[in-house]
């Protein structure tokens, strides 16, 4: 080495180079390292065919060469097509088909909107009765509220008398054999006479003060599980069916057969002017016939429509708006629906989130009162037209079936499958009958819920 290269190594005016990778260096290559050795597959576009949407169809076609291309020509390309679709929806379901999952998860999805009331109403009922062999039979019709303040109440084959104001207790009939009640309803007109629908096809019609049958009314080939009067003309609905019109006053009493129906009749409700009569079946279908200027009472009916989704057992004529019928559907609906009787159309309709058993229209203010069964067998006031909650009461372990008013209209009576009747004081009642009636309910206030009563 000579001086100059010695001095040209001495001098700091040249860039000395390190032999140690600097940090930004080693970094890249370590990032250059583990790209190339990833088992990640990433695929290069450039090869593929392109298709450009822009152009027409017929350009397309022709310039799509392979077997893919082709395909998304063929099934996404068509004119105002979406290029996600699919050409083969999903098959219907089975006629009838109802889906458990949908009433298993939605049953307490219904959200009601609570209003707070404008009255106390106690959340606890004001008597409570014991009723033994009450039927757990979603389809009958039990209980039966007289003018006269006597409630009929059938508990199996037997049906009492329960005076409301003396809390006297007496045994109407018992029928014999395997026979039972499956129907129960007081004549509006007097409240003296009860007619009795059986198991073994039979209406029998009951002088109560007297207790002794006056009538026995055949027709039927099944059980008698509804019946509703209009004066002297007792409609009866039947597993049969049918429906029958009996006119008690004459011997041949059959005047009219409505067969409409293709499951067993449990609803019967006539309008309070008489012009309609509403049925329900559980062939979820509601019938509406229109006797309001025909004399002839075999016809077919007015109005079928099938909107509910399950049985549908209550019915309730509005005793505020003429032509007003609301309906309750049964496990798979759980709907209150309301209709317009002359017209038949749909009013509307909400989901309560559980089994509708009975519908009770308050006799004074614009207030439905719903029974009701799984899951909370509870009892719901709602304002009506906006169908908010006003109240809602608990104390039934099992489903609501039946529910009567007073004669006063105070006091609601709820039975159900836990065997017991229970009395709410819910409704505002006319202040008149009230008065008149003050003499005559004595044992219908100032109650305990506690205090019990056996009918046996």
């Amino acid at each position: 080495m000579d001086l100059a290269e010695f001095e040209n190594m001495m001098s700091l005016d040249t860039h000395v180079k390190s032999n140690v990778a600097t940090r930004w260096e080693r970094k890249a290559s370590q990032v250059q390292q583990s790209s190339s050795s990833s088992d990640r597959y990433i695929p290069s576009r450039c090869g593929m065919e392109s298709i450009d949407l822009s152009v027409d169809r017929e350009d397309i076609v022709a310039s799509a060469t392979s077997e893919h291309a082709k395909l998304v020509v063929a099934n996404t390309l068509d004119q105002g097509a979406r290029v996600l679709s699919y050409k083969n929806k999903a098959p219907a379901p089975a006629e009838g088909y109802q889906s458990s999952l949908k009433v298993l998860y939605s049953a307490q999805g219904a959200k009601k909107e609570v209003v707070k009331p404008t009255r106390h109403i106690p959340s606890a009922p004001i008597r409570i009765l014991d009723a033994p062999d009450m039927l757990d039979d979603y389809y009958l019709n039990l209980l039966s509220w007289s003018c006269n303040n006597v409630l009929a109440v059938a508990l199996g084959p037997t049906v009492y008398m329960w005076n409301a104001a003396s809390g006297d207790i007496k045994e109407l009939t018992t029928l014999q054999d395997d026979n039972y009640v499956s129907s129960v309803s007081f004549l509006p007109q007097g409240g003296g006479h009860l007619a009795i629908g059986t198991a073994d096809n039979t209406v029998q019609l009951w002088d109560v003060q007297a207790g002794r049958q006056v009538r026995s009314l055949q027709g039927h080939a099944g059980r008698v599980g509804a019946l509703a009067w209009n004066n002297h003309v007792l409609s009866s609905g039947s597993k049969d069916n049918t429906i029958m019109h009996h006119d008690v006053r004459i011997q041949h009493h059959v005047i009219g057969r409505m067969a409409s129906h293709t499951q067993e009749v449990c609803g019967l409700a006539w309008s309070p002017d008489g012009s309609y009569l509403a049925s329900g079946g559980n062939d979820n279908t509601l019938c509406i016939q229109d006797f309001a200027n025909i004399h002839n009472m075999d016809i077919t009916p007015k109005h079928m429509l099938t909107d509910h989704q399950a049985a549908v057992k209550a019915l309730a004529w509005s005793p505020h708006e003429r032509n007003l019928l609301a309906t309750g559907g049964g496990t798979a609906d759980r709907c209150i629906k309301f209709w317009n009787a002359a017209s038949g159309s749909l009013l509307n309709s909400i989901d309560t989130g559980s089994q509708v058993c009975a519908l009770q229209w308050s006799p004074v203010e614009k207030e439905l009162l719903s029974s009701h069964g799984h899951a909370d067998n509870q009892v719901c006031l709602w304002k009506y037209p906006t169908m908010a909650c006003v109240k809602e009461l608990k104390g039934h372990t099992s489903r609501a079936l039946h529910m009567v008013v007073s004669p006063d209209g105070s006091t609601v009576c709820t039975g159900a499958a836990d065997e017991t009747l229970r009395f709410w004081n819910i409704f505002r009642s006319d202040s008149k009958k009230r008065m008149d009636s003050v003499t005559t309910m004595p044992a219908m206030k100032g109650l305990k819920s506690s205090q019990r009563l056996g009918i046996r």
